[in-house]
């Protein structure tokens, strides 16, 4: 049996009155009892700590250890101490992500289906409408199905109150906003803005649409790369190798930068731009501040020429 005192990180947790307070972790030997462990035992006193909300550290530490580390191997021995603090509710990335996805997928078939809820009769749609609601359909589709079967997290959880923040940029920017601006009027068949000019010429679509798909399916065979990279159930880390990581860290993120550029030159909407002005100015600090983190991680090791996520400039 081992056991180990856990004390409150900063002030005393609410939900979890009595600590600090010594756990006992039956039939353990210190070389093979893990921070889960720690945590599942935690959680049999309080209830309401439950594991995912639990982080758990040094004493005098800001160290996160996750759950598959060993005591011994974080220099914990029998009757140490660690200290827990309470993240508050969480909820799954999984969860998080399928809520996100799902905002554009029910606010773009409703505005392009039934025009009358805004416009107050028919819009006829161009061909430039019908593409740019298959784009957008067959992107967050994809994104759902990458949640379930290809994606692997390196944080199980999040806090529950930030999924306004991260799903209105999805149900707003890509979702509400870009559906107001293009299924309107404007874009319709009968609009002079659209009528004799490019965007109703089938080649400049169909040149738009190349560049489009281009992107996605280039997006997806970074995500399996970065997918296979990891086992799963673990969060062991590798040298991201093959399709397209030979110039840059994330091409997952510029594929997916091209692929709303594509809409948006083909659309002209400044409401398009805006989003993925946004979104790529997003995924680049993301993508810079990660890029740090594998070079700190792998040093020599990790390709000098590589840029963060634009090829040959950041």
């Amino acid at each position: 049996m081992v056991s180990i005192t856990v004390s409150p990180a900063g002030r005393p947790i609410s939900i979890a009155r009595g600590l600090p307070s010594q756990f006992d972790i039956p039939g353990k030997q210190l070389e093979d009892t893990t921070v889960g462990d720690v945590k599942v035992a935690i959680a049999k006193k309080f209830r309401k700590l439950y594991p995912a909300r639990q982080r758990i550290t040094l004493k005098d530490s800001k160290v996160v250890l996750h759950d598959e580390v060993k005591l011994s191997d974080a220099g914990v021995v029998d009757g140490g101490e660690l200290s827990v603090k309470d993240l508050g509710h969480q909820i799954s990335w999984k969860t998080v992500f399928l809520i996100e996805y799902a905002g554009p997928l029910l606010i773009h078939p409703i505005l392009y289906h039934f025009p009358n809820l805004l416009w107050g009769g028919p819009v006829y749609h161009s061909m430039l409408q019908r593409f740019v609601y298959a784009f957008v359909m067959i992107h967050f589709a994809k994104r759902e199905l990458e949640t379930l079967f290809v994606h692997r997290f390196s944080h199980d959880t999040m806090p529950i109150m930030n999924i306004f923040k991260n799903s209105a940029h999805y149900h707003l920017g890509s979702g509400l906003f870009l559906a107001l601006s293009i299924y309107g009027p404007q874009y319709s068949a009968m609009s002079p803005y659209v009528r004799g000019t490019s965007r109703n010429d089938p080649l400049f679509i169909w040149a738009c649409t190349a560049v489009w798909a281009f992107a996605e399916v280039s997006n997806l065979i970074t995500h399996l790369n970065l997918s296979n990279l990891r086992p799963a159930g673990t969060r062991k880390r590798a040298i991201p190798q093959g399709y397209g990581f030979s110039l840059v860290s994330f091409p997952n993120y510029f594929f997916e930068s091209l692929g709303w550029l594509s809409i948006a030159y083909m659309t002209g909407s400044w409401t398009a731009y805006g989003f993925a002005f946004i979104s790529t100015g997003q995924m680049y600090l993301w993508a810079a501040k990660k890029h740090v983190a594998y070079k700190k991680e792998f040093g020599n090791a990790y390709p000098k020429q590589r840029k963060a996520m634009f090829p040959f400039i950041a």
